[in-house]
């Protein structure tokens, strides 16, 4: 069976060095024009990292600002993968058992 991974790449940074932004402080007043209030340190995040949870609104200002479409910002990719599977399998592979060895302790001293 193929399984297709989704990821995304995020251009937030490069868009707001093409719009002379260069500095993560830079973007808060133009988010606060728009109602999006964020702390320093979520900005830098925003900016910074790949975001895993980006409110519509959030992603609506920053559009605003930028004049771009969503697609511009985020880039969606996927990666198929082939799945091995058992003859008349039809869930995924099933993951090892991992249990802990209990301990013997041997008295060599008596």
């Amino acid at each position: 069976m193929t399984r297709t991974r989704v990821d995304y790449d995020w251009h937030l940074r490069r868009i707001m060095h093409e719009h002379d932004l260069h500095k993560t402080t830079d973007l808060a007043p133009l988010l606060e024009e728009r109602g999006i209030r964020l702390s320093p340190a979520q900005i830098y995040r925003l900016v910074a990292e790949k975001p895993e949870r980006l409110s519509l609104r959030t992603l609506a200002a920053l559009c605003d600002i930028f004049e771009c479409q969503p697609g511009d910002l985020v880039e969606p990719r996927s990666e198929a993968h082939m799945q091995r599977r058992v003859s008349g399998d039809t869930g995924p592979s099933p993951l090892p058992v991992i249990a802990p060895v209990r301990a013997r302790i041997i008295d060599l001293g008596s």
